[in-house]
């Protein structure tokens, strides 16, 4: 005997993963609050509802740049979905940021 379920099965498409992103700055310089605010701003529009951010000062907390091998900040890690991925930069230029993150496709 067959038992349907109450909720239907959502297409592949219809299934949107989480992203957990990790930004990793040197304190509250320019750079790194453009970057926080630049990846706010593409998170809201294209992520919405989908997405953690967490914000790693390595002046802080210089140890956790080991973890994802940081060599240079501003850096954002994808962490999930896997692969990881990492872009370095102030995040301003948003199709780079989309493209990195797996959002749109490479042209």
């Amino acid at each position: 005997m067959k038992i349907k379920s109450s909720t239907p099965a959502l297409p592949a498409e219809e299934k949107l993963e989480t992203y957990v992103l990790r930004l990793y700055v040197a304190g509250q310089t320019p750079k790194s609050m453009t970057a926080l605010a630049n990846l706010k701003k593409i998170c809201a529009e294209y992520l919405e509802g989908r997405y953690q951010i967490q914000v790693v000062d390595l002046l802080k907390n210089p140890q956790l740049a080991s973890g994802d091998q940081i060599l240079a900040v501003p850096t954002l890690v994808r962490r999930l979905p896997e692969p990881i991925r990492k872009i370095i930069g102030d995040l301003s230029n948003t199709e780079r940021v989309l493209i990195g993150l797996d959002l749109v496709p490479l042209k």
